[in-house]
């Protein structure tokens, strides 16, 4: 099966894939939102846990506080070469099952490359 154009500005991968959940060669539709995040730990099931940072305010001590953000997200069979410790795109979808909601789209390349500077 073509890959199709998923309608986000990302490029379809060039291996095709044979995967139902898979939002280029099946057809699940992406919706709503989409994060990029730092793969944390990886299921055996072409699944993985995805991890981001964000900031809140606190309007009492007019400070920011740190929290973490964590979801579920299906890997297509196509996107092959990521594994844990990988920054990815993930998007919503339709329930997968019951904890997945989102599929990892891409994986990022500009910050796999970054040199931290210490």
């Amino acid at each position: 099966m073509k890959a199709k154009n998923v309608g986000i500005g990302i490029e379809s991968p060039k291996k095709e894939c044979t995967d139902k959940k898979c939002p280029f060669h099946s057809d699940i539709k992406l919706r709503g939102f989409s994060f990029s995040g730092k793969i944390v730990s990886m299921d055996i099931h072409n699944s993985c846990s995805v991890e981001w940072q964000r900031t809140r305010y606190i309007p009492k001590y007019e400070r920011y506080e740190k929290r973490k953000s964590k979801v579920r997200a299906h890997i297509p069979k196509c996107l092959e070469g990521i594994k844990e410790g990988d920054t990815v795109k993930i998007h919503e979808c339709r329930p997968l099952s019951k904890t997945i909601n989102f599929i990892v789209v891409e994986k990022d390349q500009d910050a796999s490359t970054k040199v931290k500077d210490n």
